[in-house]
């Protein structure tokens, strides 16, 4: 059987922190799995005897009931002991450039600093694996090696960075952030988990644990999917993963991990920063989703999950005798007959992203036919919202009908009478579309010979498929060939339309007003800054396009388009 297609998928949504779901309205169920295969075993005859994985129906559950008390960690200071021990072994296994120990003599700026690298990282990690995060910290830190550069920085500079690490609202906070602690905290994050969650933008619960334990040593838990996953099957807690109650369990314990004696200048003491980040690297590393290493585990001694496991028969902690019935658990469901660590935490059941389809129009310039001189038109997005402040071809988002060829063939009049100084000549197929252009015909053309330029192929590139968070978009491109002018056709500076209107209302005003207060149009192309570009709107010639700030989507797109010729 072929393997299936994998989707690409650049997740964007505006999200506090995404390691540790936070929604409670998650529905959930029940799914057939495979039971483990026993061990093959050696016959006297020396023959293999195999056993054939079965289908087991894990709706076959088993009532147990236990005391709440059951999901606290017990003896926790040898928990501690056990996970240090293995964390100081494997800290530098991965080559993380942020990873550094803690160092109890830096005074409040080092300290701050310190911060500055661990929110970057832990920024950059959320819903992106490590090995992929590597490379653009050390790019980023290359770049904006305090707070105080990346404040000086504009969003392009920023995107420009984070160009194909996905979930781009991300950067746009993190420029946010730096530019408020400049601004209104003296140069300095935060020193403590509450006013790191409170006062900078795009920071939760666990980033403000994270960055806080690591940098200033605060007592402070983490709760990231990693941690999660671990401390679920640790305590053995079989419920809605993202229940009030659930998270409540497993924060409680996360939090008596790091709720250590003493303070740093005492010796021996366990450091809460790299208890957080053992818990993180020991649940990414060996407590995976698929295939954990119980066996090499630090903490199996430990684990309830471990010691019911179908070679352990008794579960530590977990009696059915209930002494005082109010302490009777009421968060777990029935475990599965057919047990096994992989079945904790309980699945959740993906709501299903909602289908949209986006018509991308690839606009390109050319002189005369043949021409080797060759542009394309770039739109920027809003500053906020999804994929913010990047470029993108000109798009008709979530149009109404996507299988409509009279739409899909009147897109590029629509969206290029939004765009440009003067109207362009169409083709008679799209004679009926005129209307969009009856506000630029009763003005005067251009330096540029806008007048002359006219729409002189319209072709279909192709379906991208394109997965965010969310949604699941299909972009129907085609290419719209321009040509005529001496040079690309002046960009306008008023926005027209409903949708130009709303990209005003979201990302500003493109334009200022003049002396009387009206709007001005750019009579020529040469008059914009850079000779191509306005604040939203730009010309690029064609080697350059791969190099402008387009988000992934946008790139298969144009991979397409170049195919095509």
């Amino acid at each position: 059987m072929p393997k299936r297609r994998k989707e690409d998928s650049d997740s964007e949504s505006d999200f506090e922190d995404t390691r540790a779901g936070s929604d409670s309205d998650a529905s959930f169920t029940a799914k057939t799995r495979k039971a483990p295969s026993k061990p093959r075993k050696q016959s006297s005859n020396k023959r293999t005897k195999t056993t054939v994985p079965v289908e087991v129906d894990v709706c076959s559950t088993t009532t147990w009931q236990h005391a709440q008390s059951a999901h606290a960690v017990q003896n926790v200071e040898d928990v501690r002991t056990a996970l240090l021990s293995w964390y100081a072994l494997v800290r530098e296994t991965r080559g993380m450039p942020w990873r550094k120990p803690f160092d109890s003599k830096h005074d409040r700026a080092q300290r701050a600093q310190r911060a500055y690298e661990v929110w970057i990282s832990e920024i950059m990690l959320q819903q992106t694996q490590v090995a992929t995060v590597i490379p653009y910290y050390n790019r980023w830190m290359g770049k904006f090696p305090t707070i105080a550069a990346l404040a000086e920085a504009n969003m392009d500079d920023v995107n420009t960075l984070w160009k194909g690490l996905g979930y781009y609202s991300r950067a746009s906070r993190l420029l946010a952030g730096a530019q408020k602690v400049m601004r209104e905290l003296g140069g300095y994050l935060p020193d403590n988990a509450k006013d790191m969650e409170a006062k900078i933008p795009g920071i939760g619960r666990y980033s403000a644990g994270a960055i806080c334990s690591i940098a200033y040593g605060e007592k402070v838990p983490v709760l990231d999917g990693n941690v999660h996953r671990l401390l679920s099957r640790f305590l053995l807690l079989h419920a809605n993963p993202k229940s009030k109650a659930t998270l409540d369990i497993l924060w409680t314990g996360a939090a008596a991990m790091v709720d250590v004696k003493g303070s740093y200048e005492d010796a021996g003491y366990q450091n809460p920063g790299d208890i957080n980040q053992a818990l993180i690297e020991l649940g990414s590393t060996v407590c995976k989703v698929q295939n954990p290493t119980c066996l090499s585990c630090p903490l199996k001694d430990h684990c309830s999950a471990y010691q019911k496991s179908p070679s352990t028969s008794q579960i530590p902690g977990l009696s059915t005798e209930i002494g005082d019935i109010e302490d009777l658990c009421t968060v777990c469901e029935p475990l599965p007959t057919a047990f096994d660590v992989t079945m904790l935490p309980m699945k959740a059941e993906k709501k299903k992203a909602r289908e949209e389809t986006d018509f991308v129009n690839v606009v390109e310039w050319r002189a005369t036919p043949g021409s080797t001189d060759r542009w394309f038109l770039l739109t920027k997005r809003p500053e906020k919202g999804l994929l913010a402040g990047l470029y993108e071809f000109p798009t008709l988002s979530n149009v109404s009908e996507p299988d409509s060829q009279t739409r899909l063939s009147q897109a590029p009049v629509e969206v290029l009478s939004t765009l440009l100084v003067s109207p362009v000549r169409c083709p008679d197929a799209l004679s009926s579309a005129s209307k969009f252009f009856e506000r630029g015909k009763k003005g005067k053309d251009s330096a540029d010979g806008g007048g002359s330029v006219e729409i002189s192929q319209i072709k279909p590139v192709g379906d991208v498929l394109h997965l965010f968070s969310h949604v699941k978009k299909t972009y129907r491109a085609q290419w719209v060939l321009l040509e005529g002018g001496v040079s690309p056709p002046a960009l306008d500076l008023k926005p027209k339309g409903k949708k130009a209107k709303e990209s005003v209302n979201e990302a500003g005003p493109r334009k200022k007003a003049n002396a009387k207060g009206k709007s001005s149009k750019v009579e020529s192309v040469a008059e914009a800054e850079g000779g191509l570009c306005l604040d939203d709107l730009r010309w690029v010639r064609m080697e350059d396009v791969d190099h402008a700030n387009i988000s992934t989507g946008m790139v298969k797109v144009w991979k397409l388009a170049n195919s095509k010729w």
